[in-house]
């Protein structure tokens, strides 16, 4: 999918009309073949806590998803101040995750969970047979200004999703996470993305939905490549982030730049699709915003649902420039927070 820079009048035209950006990011979801399985392994393992289960059928989840004739099941969970939504396609089942999966292909998606002790949380994971993505927890040189201090381990949940445990040192990261506390699994960070083109991203997600740019790095060397499983890795990291909920970070591969992109064709009930909620207060200003930035839709346009048991009125699924998907959605009056 690609994405053309949004022409400057058009942009200016519509921030002057007062368009709204998003306001929150969250629940972040992800598909998964046996939704039974990986609630077991989030909360049994990561310590998650599941806060609700719906079942979801018929034409406006058709519309809204891509996918005909559906039915899934999802679960939502929640860790700290964060949550995440599983979903099982019961039908039609998609297609499994792609076993040669690396760190650098363009459908690669992770949660960072913040955990207060990396060392006990890697010991955990071993204990349970956790798959590794790195071969050990990393902790990132101090020549690096953004990153020195902070650990990090990439990990495999039962479908082969990558994700990671990350350990703040103090002075880095939310502040939140060095409050004392006896849990050792705090809550989610942010989702990281890969992508081809920093400044493509940055169009759309800066200039088309209004998030900010919080922070960026470049990362390379041996706790770099120990770390995403990538030899050579070079990474250009930018930090983004809405109001409220975990950052988006963008991860651009400097080197390898042999990273694939997501195969033509996927779907929302494949197994490598990973869907991140954004909140928009008038969801159909924002579609007017997108389809004037040429945006690649997943939706035919907002779908409103009858009723609301994940919490949202109505909502669009749109791909970035790569093909992430995210579910943009308004949420009806009676929801709170999710």
């Amino acid at each position: 999918m690609s994405l053309p820079a949004l022409p400057v009048v058009a942009l200016l035209s519509l921030l002057a009309a007062g368009e709204p950006a998003v306001s929150a990011v969250g629940p972040i979801g992800v598909t998964v073949a046996d939704v039974d399985r990986s609630v077991g392994f989030f909360t049994g393992v990561l310590g998650f806590e599941k806060v609700s289960e719906a079942e979801v059928s018929g034409p406006e989840w058709e519309r809204l998803q891509g996918v005909f004739p559906v039915r899934a099941r999802l679960a939502r969970l929640r860790l700290g101040e964060e949550s995440v939504e599983l979903t099982e396609y019961l039908a039609p089942r998609g297609a499994p995750m792609p076993l040669d999966s690396r760190g650098n292909d363009r459908w690669f998606q992770h949660v960072a969970i913040v955990v207060r002790d990396m060392e006990a949380a890697y010991a955990l994971l071993r204990k349970h047979r956790v798959g590794h993505a790195s071969s050990g927890p990393q902790r990132l040189p101090d020549w690096n200004p953004s990153a020195g201090g902070i650990e990090a381990f990439y990990f495999r949940d039962p479908d082969g999703h990558f994700l990671e445990l990350i350990q703040f040192p103090p002075g880095k990261g939310d502040p939140r996470w060095q409050r004392p506390t006896g849990r050792l699994f705090l809550g989610i960070d942010h989702t990281a993305i890969v992508v081809e083109d920093t400044e493509a991203s940055l169009r759309f997600y800066r200039d088309v939905l209004g998030m900010r740019v919080a922070g960026e790095s470049e990362n390379h060397g041996d706790e770099q490549e120990h770390l995403n499983g990538v030899f050579g890795a070079r990474l250009r990291i930018t930090a983004l982030r809405a109001a409220s909920g975990p950052g988006i970070e963008l991860l651009e591969y400097l080197a390898p730049r042999d990273g694939r992109p997501r195969p033509a064709g996927a779907r929302a009930n494949d197994l490598l699709h990973w869907q991140t909620d954004l909140v928009a207060s008038d969801l159909r200003a924002l579609d007017a915003r997108l389809a004037a930035a040429r945006a690649a839709f997943v939706s035919p346009g907002p779908v409103r649902l009858a009723s609301s048991p994940l919490g949202f009125s109505s909502g669009l699924l749109v791909g970035d420039p790569d093909g992430h998907v995210l579910r943009i959605v308004e949420r009806s009056a009676s929801s709170g927070s999710h």
